[in-house]
This record gives C-alpha cells, sequence and structure tokens, in this order.
C-alpha cells in the first residue's frame, strides 16, 4: 500500500475525507488551529495544512483508484498520467503527521525555489514582482528591465513573497 494525494475541489476537504473514510479508506486529512476573523468575532478553526488536497493510503489498483476518482468532491488523483497516480514516499507522510502531532504552531508555505516568479505581498516592497534568487544563505527577489538586460536585487522575507 502507497500513499498518494487527492486534490479535492474548493473547501471539499473535509467532505472528501469523510467519503472515502465511509468507503474504508485510508485518509489522512492533516488540519492545522487557526484564529478566523469574522466581522464581528474572533474564533479557533481548523483548517486543511495543504488547501485542496488530501491524502490516501490504498493499494495502486483499479478498482481503488476508480472507488477514489469517482467519490464526490474528488477533482482528481495527483500524478503523471490519468490513470498512474505517484506515489508520496512513506517518510514524507510520517514527517507531516509527526508535525502535526507535536502541535507546533505551523503556517501553510507555498513552494518556492530559485528561478521563481515572485511578488511581494507585505513590507516595504508590497506590489513588487521579480525572480527570487538565494545568495549566502539570504533570500532576495531580483527586478529585471529586460531592455537593459540589467537587474537590481532587494532583499526579502521569503514569508513575505507569494508565487505568480
Amino acid at each position: 500500500m502507497k500513499w498518494y494525494a487527492v486534490h479535492t475541489r474548493s473547501r471539499h476537504e473535509k467532505q472528501v475525507d469523510s467519503f472515502l473514510s465511509d468507503k474504508g479508506i485510508e485518509t489522512f486529512l492533516p488540519l492545522i488551529n487557526t484564529l478566523s476573523r469574522r466581522r464581528d468575532r474572533k474564533k479557533f478553526v481548523d483548517i486543511p495544512l495543504f488547501p485542496g488536497y488530501i491524502f490516501v493510503h490504498v493499494d495502486e489498483d483499479e478498482e481503488h483508484i476508480s472507488s477514489i476518482r469517482y467519490t464526490r468532491g474528488v477533482a482528481s488523483i495527483l500524478g503523471t498520467d490519468i490513470n498512474r497516480p505517484t506515489p508520496i514516499p512513506d517518510k514524507q507522510i510520517l514527517d507531516i503527521k509527526t508535525i502535526i502531532e507535536s502541535k507546533v504552531k505551523l503556517d501553510p508555505f507555498p513552494y518556492l525555489k530559485k528561478g521563481t516568479r515572485v511578488r511581494v505581498k507585505s513590507g516595504p516592497l508590497k506590489g513588487v514582482e521579480g525572480i527570487l534568487v538565494e545568495r549566502k544563505g539570504s533570500y532576495k527577489i531580483v527586478i529585471r528591465i529586460d531592455l537593459l538586460q540589467r537587474g537590481a536585487a532587494a532583499e526579502v522575507y521569503i514569508a513575505d513573497i507569494e508565487s505568480i
């Protein structure tokens, strides 16, 4: 048996988790407790660590895959093609479970790598777009002027940027 990532419709993670569990499929939906601000009040709510995704632990046979694929709220099973889902290493799922069970404060974090086109979402450079680079252990956003074939780099906190 292997772990697979299931892409759900927007805000259907808990519903899909319940439907699949009812079918006898082992699921894992990592949730984090965060403060939700409404107009008139604040309260703590559990939200998915990876919005739009849950994990399933099944055999890679057509019966299990079809059962998952045709569950209400499921958009797709992640893989290289529609009939061949890509397994997730057990160690990665175990690491996520360990972090969730430890109750340390978690923040969802975009997967950014060097060369990614990014936008600064907060701070004095809010709205600036560029390319993410890493130099001497710190992250910088490079603003390019293509016509001149020149650029300028400004240091940013990785938490202040988002992929575009």
